[in-house]
């Protein structure tokens, strides 16, 4: 794994993902990145449907590159959550072969959950959007400073 991003594309969709062990938020950028938006929030399944879902999202949404949130502690250090975001961050480019790359998601639910707070939705719509905002939140904070990655994964070798 190397700490460069992979060589990607100066245009085309970026997703990221807001890791999680039973929901994932996704957001995706336009093909010139000038806006990110929350798509949807994926159940996970089983292994190999969730490999469909991720393989026909990767195709139908021509998306370029995998940016998977790291739950890091304040330190900075990771934990065990981020081992886990790590082991998906690699399926997930095994599953797509698009590349992934890893970034810092402290505080990315807690400003999603405010940000859903002041909107006055009720707790059920919070809890339905909160996966997938976490995953615009932390698209965006991508996207105004790439450099700021932890880790890529762009090949077999890596």
């Amino acid at each position: 794994m190397s700490n460069q991003l992979p060589s990607i594309p100066e245009k085309g969709r970026i997703a990221a993902v807001d890791y999680g062990t039973v929901r994932i938020g996704i957001a995706i950028t336009d093909p010139d990145r000038i806006l990110c938006s929350p798509l949807e929030n994926y159940n996970r399944r089983s292994l190999s449907k969730d490999a469909q879902y991720f393989r026909e999202l990767a195709e139908l949404e021509r998306v370029v590159l995998f940016v998977v949130g790291l739950p890091v502690h304040l330190s900075g250090d990771e934990s065990q959550k981020s081992h886990e975001a790590r082991q998906f961050g690699k399926w997930l480019f095994e599953t797509t072969n698009v590349p992934v790359a890893f970034y810092d998601e402290r505080f990315t639910t807690s400003m999603a959950k405010d940000l859903l707070q002041e909107a006055g939705l009720t707790k059920k719509r919070r809890k339905a959007r909160l996966d997938m905002l976490s995953a615009q939140i932390l698209l965006t904070a991508f996207l105004e400073n790439p450099g700021r990655s932890l880790g890529s994964i762009a090949s077999l070798e890596d």
